[in-house]
């Protein structure tokens, strides 16, 4: 059963407004410098739903487009945009959804949810990146 937080936010489409940081956090991932202009360039729109238990988390952009599947406390295969394979893990708390990547290098993704905008925070060795998405009417 999801959370009421999630509730309210499921389905709902935020589309990116604000990037701080992007660059050097892909960098620090060993993200390559034509796939960084390009992931800095484009506008993403992210959504959340769920069903049975399952959710999918789409992100879809001029760029390129991709969904993971997980159920909460549940690790998981994923491959990242860039295409490194990692192990992840998106656990629940409160409004905030907290996923760890774990493989080659690991990062942290905190995505808090909120009636108007997502914030997605980025973490990665001792870079923060902080994107702002605004909720699509």
């Amino acid at each position: 059963m999801p959370s009421e937080i999630l509730t309210d936010i499921l389905g709902k489409r935020y589309k990116l407004q604000s990037s701080e940081k992007f660059d050097e956090y892909m960098k620090a991932l060993g993200v390559g410098m034509v796939m960084r202009k390009m992931g800095s360039s484009v506008s993403p729109v992210v959504e959340l739903t769920e069903k049975d238990g399952v959710y999918i988390l789409k992100t879809s952009s001029a760029f390129k487009n991709t969904e993971i599947k997980f159920k909460l406390d549940e690790e998981f295969d994923e491959e990242t945009v860039d295409g490194r394979k990692v192990k992840s893990i998106c656990t629940l708390e409160g409004n905030k959804l907290v996923q760890v990547q774990k493989g080659e290098k690991g990062s942290t993704i905190e995505r808090e949810f909120g009636p108007t905008e997502m914030k997605a925070i980025m973490k990665v060795d001792d870079i923060v990146c902080t994107r702002v998405y605004k909720l699509q009417e």
